[in-house]
């Protein structure tokens, strides 16, 4: 399935219908008086989380949602039926923003939300007798219903990011730890979507890891596919920061490390603004190195005492691929989340 994750549409919910002018007319009855029923209710637009679903690829194509109006009151003081509600139905994480950008609702943690109320249907010229006006001539029309042009932003629920350069090896990580089974291969932006997956920390307790396809250098003035994915990591609490240590590898890690935080730095400058913000720069990370089984021990000792020298940071070393010192990485990923848990 593709993956959607920014889409704008317009929805309306329905206008109430008109109430009626009748008069009842029966043999037998002379006068029978008004009997004009109000008008329904229009259809509410509601929106509903649906866990099975994880894109917003179903509001791709049609670009405008409309709930039903109410019927017309009838005669016999019969209430016209009520719109039909519209709902719409998103994954657990959707916010949704208006057009000039305020934050309407955010789907996390609870299941429905009205959004836009239907109009009420009018009164009928019942409503209206009096003892001075036994005959109204007069009803209400119905309410009119609301429109609202909005943005659905879908923002990944994770516990854990495994941020890095592209080919750091955080598809492979995810697909070592979790049931998660990312592509993977040895090119640029293998990933073009973000992965889900849950680890399973102990025999009760497990934590969900996302892995951020790749930020380079100027993502987040849009280069590479960064930017469209940098926003899935601002509900995460804990970054996995992979740094690819190989003989493969061209890069310094030092440098790799400080390159990626200046994306996470500048992407808080232009969202400092927004509305419930937490800037990621402020979330604790652990620094990994991987694909440590191509280095010798000299060589990977000297890696890190030169990382630690120069960043302050002691860096965890792994081998997704081998295993190495994958499960006590599990274990102090998960020491850090269910501790806060616990606090």
């Amino acid at each position: 399935m593709k993956f959607i994750d920014e889409v704008r549409i317009t929805v309306s919910s329905g206008h109430g219908g008109p109430g009626s002018i009748s008069f009842r007319r029966e043999s037998m009855v002379p006068r029978g008086g008004p009997d004009g029923g109000d008008g329904g209710k229009g259809g509410d637009v509601i929106l509903k989380v649906d866990r099975n679903i994880n894109s917003l690829v179903d509001y791709r194509h049609l670009k405008k949602y409309s709930a039903q109006n109410g019927n017309p009151g009838e005669s016999s003081n019969c209430t016209g039926a009520h719109g039909k509600d519209l709902e719409l139905t998103v994954p657990p994480g959707t916010l949704v923003r208006s057009s000039e950008g305020e934050v309407l609702v955010d789907m996390t943690g609870i299941e429905s939300y009205i959004l836009l109320k239907g109009g009420r249907g009018g009164k009928g010229n019942t409503f209206f007798k009096t003892s001075v006006n036994q005959a109204p001539e007069k009803a209400q029309p119905g309410e009119p219903g609301q429109e609202l042009d909005v943005t659905l932003e879908l923002k990944l629920i994770a516990d854990v990011g495994i941020i890095g350069f592209p080919n750091a090896g955080k598809s492979t990580l995810i697909s070592r730890i979790s049931a998660a089974r990312p592509k993977i291969a040895d090119y640029p932006f293998t990933t073009l979507t973000p992965n889900l997956g849950v680890v399973k920390a102990a025999e009760y307790k497990s934590y969900v890891v996302a892995d951020i396809p790749g930020l380079i250098k100027g993502a987040h003035h849009g280069a590479g596919l960064g930017i469209q994915f940098l926003k899935h990591i601002e509900r995460t609490r804990l970054f996995v920061h992979l740094i690819d240590v190989s003989v493969m590898s061209s890069g310094d890690p030092v440098q790799d490390y400080l390159d990626i935080n200046h994306e996470l730095e500048m992407y808080d400058k232009q969202n400092k603004d927004k509305e419930g913000f937490f800037p990621l720069t402020e979330r604790p990370q652990l620094v990994v190195f991987s694909k440590i089984d191509t280095l010798s021990e000299d060589e990977l000792r000297r890696k890190m005492a030169t990382f630690e020298s120069k960043t302050k940071v002691k860096p965890y070393a792994i081998s997704a691929v081998s295993g190495k010192n994958i499960e006590k990485l599990v274990f102090e990923i998960g020491k850090y989340i269910f501790n806060e848990e616990g606090a």
